[in-house]
């Protein structure tokens, strides 16, 4: 059957054949219909459906990233999947994430039962859910192609959406790397980021503001927590460097 066929097939048989399956916030496994999960159910607050393993001899690195956006720890398996987590915490749009906090079951054509469990989930600010795959190096395999058309019209049936995340560019990855270390609190600036709003107010190099704030030694990890939460922003898809253009982002905030 071809891979693009199997979604019609689900959805035919109708939504409320599609289960989910997630943990609550108490530990208890909860069974109920997609639909009635997704339009009732937070499950950005729930743990993981399934573990991450540490497998010897393998190159997965399972760990936990605190995120700047809600404040808590979210599981990852991966250093593909930290990416993209990280990449969700900087997005303006997310207000929570989570790794896998739902399994989706359904019947295929030929009788099987499929279970998926997207990598992560993000609560996004209009309140709507986003379900997400991780593509480890780009190429995304038969099997993941076939699910994901499954995932994409069971998302869309609930006002949700679906991706398959690729890698992002080198460049723009690094750069979000070095401005995470900066993406606690602590490094807020109270004043002193009062203060780099004005500095920057008009286009200027990083360097340039930096000096003009005070001691570099105190002020760049301000200006670079600014720039992680995007009440500055500078071209993250160019290399980082001091001069690069820096400005107070509108309120709007930064797009990803």
């Amino acid at each position: 059957m071809p891979e693009d066929a199997e979604a019609p097939w689900v959805l035919a048989a109708g939504i409320s054949e599609v289960e989910a399956r997630f943990v609550d916030p108490a530990g208890n496994e909860q069974r109920m219909t997609w639909a009635d999960a997704a339009r009732g159910v937070c499950l950005e607050e729930s743990g993981p459906v399934r573990r991450f393993p540490v497998r010897h001899g393998k190159r997965m690195a399972p760990g936990w990233w605190w995120s700047a956006t809600d404040g808590r720890l979210v599981h990852y398996a991966s250093g593909v999947m930290r990416t993209q987590v990280m990449r969700l915490d900087h997005d303006p749009h997310v207000v929570a994430i989570a790794c896998r906090p739902v399994e989706l079951t359904w019947y295929s054509r030929d009788g099987g039962r499929v279970r998926h469990a997207p990598h992560l989930m993000a609560r996004l600010a209009d309140g709507r859910g986003l379900l997400a795959d991780c593509a480890g190096h780009g190429e995304i395999s038969p099997r993941l192609a076939a699910r994901a058309a499954v995932m994409q019209a069971a998302a869309a049936a609930v006002g949700w959406q679906y991706r398959v995340l690729r890698p992002p560019d080198p460049v723009l990855a690094a750069n979000l790397r070095w401005l995470a270390g900066y993406r606690h609190p602590r490094y807020r600036g109270g004043e002193l980021a009062g203060r780099a709003a004005e500095v920057f107010r008009r286009h200027r190099p990083l360097i340039e503001g930096v000096r003009e704030l005070g001691d570099p030694v105190q002020v760049f990890p301000v200006v670079f927590h600014a720039l992680w939460h995007g009440d500055l922003s500078a071209r993250l898809e160019e290399p980082l460097h001091e001069q690069v253009t820096v400005t107070a982002a509108p309120q709007a905030r930064r797009q990803m």
